[in-house]
């Protein structure tokens, strides 16, 4: 395989998404490949960092983490270096699970995830509104999740 996807590397990066914890022997059967090669065209995709990691998807609620809140903030750019300190700040906070860079009125989206309102205002006011480089942030809270996925739409079209 070089370093250019072909069809199966494509069905290997779908099946895989589905389901991480498939067997090389069960993937290679689904791609109508011998296991050997099949093992070998994974780990390539290893080596050369498609695949990044193998993940578990965990239930919020069954961890007592049912609270679900975006949190958009503006960052005091008259601070030099802002964003690295910032971001930096906010590595530290195991309750912010994705962080972007984004455009429009804010700089930045966070999704953050509690156990419940009263941890989400600590997180707040003694974590999130203390980073100096915060200028303004607001709250945008979820009632509910209609879609939840970290699967890609990996198509041979949009690579090519």
């Amino acid at each position: 395989m070089a370093d250019k996807l072909d069809k199966v590397d494509i069905r290997i990066l779908n099946f895989l998404q589905e389901n991480s914890k498939i067997t090389n022997l069960e993937l290679s059967r689904k791609i109508g490949l011998s296991p050997a090669p099949t093992l070998e065209r994974v780990k390539k995709l290893e080596q050369l960092e498609i695949i990044e990691s193998y993940h578990a998807k965990i239930n919020p609620n069954k961890v007592n983490l049912s609270i679900s809140t975006f949190v958009l903030i503006n960052l005091a750019w008259h601070i030099p270096g802002s964003m690295d300190s910032f971001v930096a700040k906010i590595k530290e906070i195991d309750e912010i699970t994705d962080c972007y860079v984004i455009t429009g009125d804010a700089d930045i989206l966070m999704r953050v995830v509690c156990k419940d309102i009263q941890a989400y205002e600590n997180l707040l006011f003694r974590k999130l509104s203390q980073i100096k480089e915060v200028e303004r942030l607001k709250t945008l809270m979820t009632l509910s999740i209609v879609k939840s996925s970290n699967k890609l739409p990996i198509r041979l079209e949009d690579i090519e």
